[in-house]
């Protein structure tokens, strides 16, 4: 895999979209972004003392219905980074990840399909190592170093690139997971719902209780916020 690093770049995700036509595989850092990415269309905050990279994957023989497992496998990159350096993260369902109940990374990924496979994926990160936040964020996020973790960005960076290189499963993913039986806002089809998260089951798919009932949800149709 190519690795290029930039003391700067717009976007780690778009540098990676511009070069797909080489059709090879590659890792992209960034010191900071100027218009960082994050899930939906959202801007991701990404001032300079944070870990910024995008991984571009070609498969020959990834099926569809296993996607859930690059989430997974991202997230769990992350937390098992995060534990190197003596935190305790939670991932809330299905990749954000968590420090004391504020977000520590944004994961955004962007698959693209042919027929029943997976052709490419882009996997972005964003983890808070010692940025400032903005003033917005600083009630629902945080950083390695507001918990008490000043880490040296560098190393923080080369051991989320081998983390995400490493194998992981399912299990580890939901040995990592958090915030079961806690009530929560389910977004679903525009809708604000009120719902309590139950379980995830090895595909990845949500069990949630609405208006007491159980339904079973999928990452592409819920949001889920945190009350």
């Amino acid at each position: 895999m190519r690795i290029e690093n930039f003391v700067s770049l717009p976007s780690t995700q778009d540098y990676c979209k511009e070069r797909k036509y080489l059709g090879e595989d590659l890792l992209v850092t960034a010191e900071m972004q100027t218009s960082g990415k994050g899930t939906k269309g959202r801007s991701f905050s990404s001032d300079k003392g944070g870990v910024y990279l995008s991984k571009l994957s070609f498969y020959e023989n990834f099926l569809a219905k296993d996607a859930f497992e690059i989430m997974a496998g991202a997230a769990v990159a992350v937390c098992e980074t995060l534990r190197a350096f003596g935190l305790s993260p939670l991932i809330k369902w299905p990749n954000d990840v968590y420090v004391n109940d504020k977000k520590i990374a944004g994961i955004l990924i962007e698959n693209v399909f042919s027929g029943n496979r997976i052709a490419s994926s882009i996997v972005g990160i964003g983890l808070n190592v010692c940025n400032q936040l903005p003033p917005e964020l600083e009630d629902i996020a945080t950083t390695m170093a507001l918990e008490g973790k000043m880490e040296n960005v560098a190393r923080v960076r080369e051991r989320l690139i081998w983390e995400l290189n490493a194998p992981c499963s399912m299990e580890k993913y939901l040995a990592y997971l958090g915030y079961m039986g806690r009530e929560v806002e389910l977004i679903i089809n525009g809708e604000r719902i009120h719902g309590t998260l139950l379980s995830v089951n090895t595909r990845g798919e949500l069990t949630a209780c609405i208006k007491g009932e159980e339904r079973v949800l999928t990452a592409a149709e819920v949001s889920v916020r945190m009350r």
